[in-house]
């Protein structure tokens, strides 16, 4: 009963912190980039934390986190990492599926900030825009954060990797930083979460210039290993 209420109450907060710092980050876009990026991180610290608050989820991170010249390419099991991303880099650049950006508010700001945009099924034409937007945000000092397997999937699932990471890859000649972590355990996709630590891993680099299905075969391996067990990078 009490994780219920405080699943309840997380929502009516997040909701309403979302529309209020997402608002105002939204008004001052016009004026100042630094303020969207700040605004983003403060909605990202404020989810966090009333996540730990509310939720009892604690967050554990092992390793170094990357700032720039890299690409980060993450495991995706639930909505937390994709919050933590702004919370954990200073002003990263954000691979997401183009739908994002209709949500009212949110999506806006995130286009304002930064984020890289993919219209799925689109094929080469979609990887070029990708290719053409991270190169932009690599040429400001942003590290560029993906997805790898394309979207959410199952705890304990491991899919293979989509072709766009070794578009990104390939095309901006950078090493990619693997991540693992264990965020769909707790942030499950029922409405109640479960309280607990979500540890967090960034694991060492793998240099640029490797063929496909090496790069592949290591990020895939990577990113589905135990975060606990996992080497951490330096």
């Amino acid at each position: 009963m009490m994780r219920f209420l405080g699943s309840v109450l997380f929502s009516v907060v997040m909701v309403l912190g979302t529309i209020g710092i997402a608002g105002a980050t939204a008004l001052v876009s016009p004026f100042s980039h630094d303020l969207v990026r700040r605004g983003a991180h403060l909605w990202s610290a404020w989810c966090i934390g009333c996540a730990r608050i509310l939720l009892g989820l604690k967050l554990e991170v092992r390793g170094s986190v990357p700032q720039e010249g890299v690409i980060v390419a993450s495991k995706h099991t639930s909505a937390y990492e994709t919050i933590l991303t702004l919370y954990l880099f200073h002003h990263p650049a954000v691979v997401m599926k183009s739908e994002l950006r209709k949500i009212p508010i949110w999506g806006f700001v995130s286009f304002k900030h930064g984020s890289i945009f993919v219209e799925r099924g689109k094929g080469a034409s979609a990887l070029k825009s990708m290719l053409r937007q991270a190169k932009a945000r690599v040429a400001e000092g942003r590290p560029i954060f993906i997805f790898p397997e394309g979207t959410r999937v199952k705890v304990g699932t491991a899919p293979p990797l989509k072709p766009g990471l070794f578009g990104v890859y390939s095309g901006l000649k950078l090493p990619v930083v693997p991540v693992t972590h264990n965020a769909g355990e707790f942030w499950v996709r029922g409405f109640v979460k479960r309280p607990g630590t979500i540890t967090i891993t960034f694991m060492p680099e793998i240099p640029a210039g490797l063929p496909r299905e090496e790069l592949e075969g290591r990020v895939h391996a990577a990113i589905n290993r135990d975060p606990l067990t996992a080497e951490a990078r330096a």
